[in-house]
């Protein structure tokens, strides 16, 4: 089984030239070369010229995708009165207060996708930092997750709302749909993350800011893109 991924993947590698291709055309060249029986996700990485040690030049932000991921997550709402009404008639999967932060400490439970949180509760929901933190799932007032406004916050994720954030090795990893989905609709996700992480560009980053930029599948190659008309784009 091994050896026929391997002769897969270095098929579809061999069909990859090695330079960079405006998204219009490696999008299409991506799907093209596609070997896996399952409908696999879309990711662009990109290697930013920043310092992650430095909080200055952390990278960081969120981008609702035009056309979404391709599976509406599943949200958890933490909140009290009103705003629990709020929640339930935006969409949100599961909505409680301090029984859910209970739940979470007890039994280590993270049956959904992302958290919301009103301020209010953030004194409780802040205990659950050692389960939520590692999966990427705290509330975070930067990423539109600690709001009053639950129903806006449940609406933009369920439409595709995506955080980004640099690594330690000042890379940014990003979902941005199916590989069934239409070149468009892929090409569109992917210039609205590459332009949002343009528009975060610190302003302790020196030097060229975009160092390298890819598109792959979760099976297929990496195809280097080029970002220059984004990029250009994102700072008319």
């Amino acid at each position: 089984m091994s050896r026929k991924a391997g002769k897969n993947i270095t098929k579809a590698r061999s069909a990859v030239e090695n330079r960079p291709y405006p998204l219009n055309e490696a999008v299409p060249l991506l799907q093209k070369v596609k070997f896996a029986k399952f409908d696999e996700t879309v990711e662009v990485t990109l290697r930013l010229g920043v310092d992650p040690k430095h909080a200055d030049q952390m990278v960081r932000g969120t981008v609702v995708l035009p056309h979404g991921l391709g599976k509406s997550k599943k949200v958890l709402v933490i909140t009290s009165g009103e705003k629990v009404r709020e929640a339930e008639a935006a969409g949100a999967d599961i909505v409680g207060g301090d029984d859910m932060v209970e739940k979470i400490q007890k039994e280590n439970w993270t049956d959904y996708d992302a958290v919301i949180a009103t301020p209010d509760m953030m004194k409780s929901v802040g205990k659950l930092g050692k389960v939520l933190g590692p999966r990427g799932l705290m509330p975070n007032p930067k990423t539109g997750t600690v709001t009053f406004d639950v129903a806006n916050a449940v609406k933009e994720i369920k439409a595709g709302k995506v955080e980004f954030r640099t690594d330690k090795t000042a890379l940014i990893h990003v979902p941005v749909g199916k590989i069934s989905f239409t070149s468009d609709k892929l090409v569109d996700n992917a210039t609205a993350v590459i332009s949002s992480v343009v528009r975060a560009k610190p302003a302790a980053a020196k030097g060229k800011y975009i160092r390298g930029a890819y598109i792959s599948s979760t099976m297929g190659p990496g195809v280097s893109i080029d970002t220059s008309g984004v990029e250009a784009a994102a700072k008319a």
